[in-house]
C-alpha cells in the first residue's frame, strides 16, 4: 500500500507516520507526507526516519492541485488519510479566515483532486482506494453533565470558527462520496494527548509552563469535561478504519476517559511533584491561575465509540492514568524539543489552551 498523508508533520499526523513506519509487518511500500509547515507543522518530530526508504516529504499546501495530483500520480496512491487542518479552537476565534481556507477550500480541493484520480485508476486499484478525512468530535458541539456521549447520528451543532470549518469539511467529503461514490470514510475523534503535542494545547503547555515557574492558566472555573485519547491509541484507530472500515461511514473514536480540565491540571501537577519536584518544595498546584474563560466555550464532549469497537475490533490501550505518564516523562525527556519549537515557531505568540 502506497499512502499519501497530509499535514503529517503535526502532532497526530506524525505520530500515525511513526506508528506505522516502525510498526512490524507494516503493509505499507511507501509513505508520502505532504505538509506545508505551517506553525504546527514539525519536521523535527520525524527527522529520525528521514532516511527510511518508505518515507517521502513534500512541503506544500493541499489545496495546490497541481501538487497534490502529481503526488499520486508519481507515488502510484492507494489511499490518502488527511489531518491537514487548522486546529486551534483559540486562534478561530482570533482569526477565523485561515480555518475557512484550510478545512474547508483545502479540503475540497483535495477531494476533488483526488477524486479525479481515482477515476481513472484500472479497476482493481480504484475497487481499493480509500480516502479517509480525519475529523473532531467539536462538530457534534456541547454536552450537558447528563447528555449521553456523542454517536456518529448525533446531528452537527459547532460552537467555534474551529469546529464549523471541520463540520464543513466533514459534509464535503460525506457529499463525494454520496455524489460521485468517491470511496470516503471519516474518524471523529476526541481530545488527543501525548508526545510531539504542540506546546499551545492543554497538556504540554501545563507541563512546560510549570517546569519553567510560570502561571497554569485555567479558564473558568476548570469544570470543562473532555474525553482523553492517548494520540497512540488514535493512530491505531485511524489504521483499523483505514484497513476495515465500511465505505461512506463515519467511525467516532474516543478514550474513554472523561476528565475536567482542572482535573487534568491538577494530576500532571501531581506527577510533576514527584518527577521533577520545585527546588522550593512546595506544590506545582500553587501555579494553578484562573483567568476569564473563552467566548463559546463548550462545556461537555464526549464520545461513544460503541461503533468501531463492535465492527472493527478497536479499543484504547491506554488508561489516562498510564498515558499521562507516558506523557509527562516524555516532555520531561524531551525538553530541547519542546524549548525549540516554541522559540522557533511560537516566539512572542501568547501562548493559550486547547480545552
Amino acid at each position: 500500500m502506497n499512502v499519501l498523508v497530509t499535514g503529517g508533520c503535526g502532532f497526530i499526523g506524525s505520530n500515525f507516520i511513526r506508528q506505522r513506519l516502525t510498526e512490524t509487518g507494516s503493509a505499507l511500500t511507501k509513505l508520502v507526507n505532504l505538509d506545508a509547515l505551517t506553525y504546527a507543522g514539525n519536521p523535527a518530530n520525524l527527522a529520525d526516519l528521514a532516511d527510511d526508504l518508505r518515507y517521502v516529504f513534500a512541503r506544500g499546501d493541499i489545496g495546490d492541485t497541481t501538487l497534490v495530483a502529481k503526488l499520486l500520480s508519481d507515488h502510484q496512491i492507494d489511499a490518502i488519510v488527511n489531518f491537514a487542518a487548522e486546529s486551534h479552537v483559540d486562534r478561530s476565534i482570533d482569526s477565523p479566515e485561515p480555518f475557512i481556507q484550510t478545512n474547508v477550500v483545502g479540503t475540497l480541493r483535495l477531494l476533488n483532486t483526488a477524486r479525479l484520480y481515482w477515476a481513472q485508476l484500472p479497476e482493481r486499484k480504484k475497487k481499493g482506494f480509500r480516502f479517509l478525512h480525519v475529523s473532531t468530535d467539536e462538530v457534534y458541539g456541547t454536552l450537558s453533565p447528563t447528555d449521553p456521549a456523542f454517536t456518529e447520528e448525533t446531528p452537527f451543532a459547532p460552537n467555534s470558527p474551529y469546529a464549523a470549518s471541520k463540520a464543513s469539511s466533514d459534509h464535503l467529503v460525506r457529499s463525494f462520496q454520496h455524489t460521485y461514490h468517491f470511496p470516503t470514510l471519516t474518524t471523529n475523534c476526541s481530545n488527543n494527548y501525548g508526545p510531539y503535542h504542540f506546546p499551545e494545547k492543554l497538556i504540554p503547555l501545563m507541563i512546560l509552563n510549570a517546569l519553567e515557574g510560570k502561571p497554569l492558566p485555567v479558564y473558568g472555573d476548570g469544570m470543562q469535561v473532555r474525553d482523553w485519547l492517548y494520540v497512540e491509541d488514535h493512530a491505531t484507530a485511524i489504521w483499523a478504519v483505514l484497513q476495515k472500515g465500511r465505505i461512506g461511514e463515519t467511525y467516532n473514536v474516543g478514550g474513554l476517559n472523561e476528565k475536567p480540565n482542572i482535573e487534568i491540571v491538577k494530576t500532571i501537577c501531581a506527577l510533576l511533584n514527584k518527577k521533577s519536584p520545585r527546588a522550593d518544595g512546595k506544590s506545582y498546584e500553587t501555579q494553578i491561575t484562573n483567568v476569564a474563560d473563552r467566548p463559546g466555550h463548550d462545556r461537555r464532549y464526549a464520545i461513544n465509540a460503541t461503533k468501531i469497537g463492535t465492527e472493527l475490533g478497536w479499543q484504547p490501550r491506554e488508561t489516562f492514568a498510564t498515558g499521562i505518564e507516558k506523557t509527562v516523562d516524555w516532555y520531561l525527556q524531551n525538553r530541547s524539543w519542546a524549548e525549540d519549537i516554541t522559540a522557533k515557531k511560537y516566539s512572542r505568540e501568547r501562548l493559550g489552551t486547547k480545552i
